[in-house]
């Protein structure tokens, strides 16, 4: 089978990881609940940042914040490890600026996940996330994004939504931890 991820709040924990990294840089201590309590993706409001503070923070913040150590959720390494050892294809489909696409490759080898050059796509915006999907014929796909899911929805890709805060009022699919997720596709472990 042809499974695509998304990378950052589907296989690794990159907003409240940067939610830490601004709790230190700004001298904070707003707790983990307030951080998962946002009903949108930007992480800025609960520091008292304006949208273009939040925007300068996060821009100025990127290499930190990409390229530390942000932990995977829990299961999902060993998840994509076990389909890379059953033979399926492992398409990576991240929107990551195209100047972090060698190095994001680089790091998420160097975390474990089974990755090829020819199925590692960067720096697009998500329509054209969605183009890939369908050229690529993926029998499943996981991201944390609606937009781009419920996009596919005349395709027989079969999507999942990665659940997140700011997702919940999508009716998709939903995988809530990594460890559901071989019983969601099916794949035998």
């Amino acid at each position: 089978m042809k499974f695509g991820f998304d990378i950052d709040d589907t296989l690794i924990n990159l907003r409240a990881h940067a939610f830490s990294l601004y709790n230190q840089k700004l001298g904070k201590n707003i707790p983990q609940e307030v951080f998962q309590a946002l009903q949108r993706v930007e992480i800025h409001e609960p520091f008292g940042l304006t949208e273009t503070e939040g925007a300068t923070m996060w821009n100025h913040s990127m290499e930190e914040i990409y390229f530390t150590d942000c932990p995977s959720f829990e299961g999902a390494l060993e998840a994509l490890q076990l389909l890379a050892q059953q033979g399926h294809e492992i398409y990576y489909i991240t929107s990551r600026p195209k100047q972090y696409c060698a190095r994001t490759r680089e790091w998420m080898v160097a975390q474990g996940f089974p990755v090829k050059d020819s199925h590692f796509f960067c720096g697009m915006q998500d329509t054209e996330k969605v183009e890939i999907i369908q050229k690529l014929a993926l029998d499943v796909y996981v991201d944390d994004k609606p937009a781009v899911l419920e996009t596919l929805g005349n395709v027989a890709t079969k999507v999942i939504l990665k659940n997140q805060s700011y997702n919940q009022q999508v009716d998709l699919p939903r995988m809530n931890h990594w460890n559901e997720f071989l019983k969601i596709i099916r794949v035998n472990e």
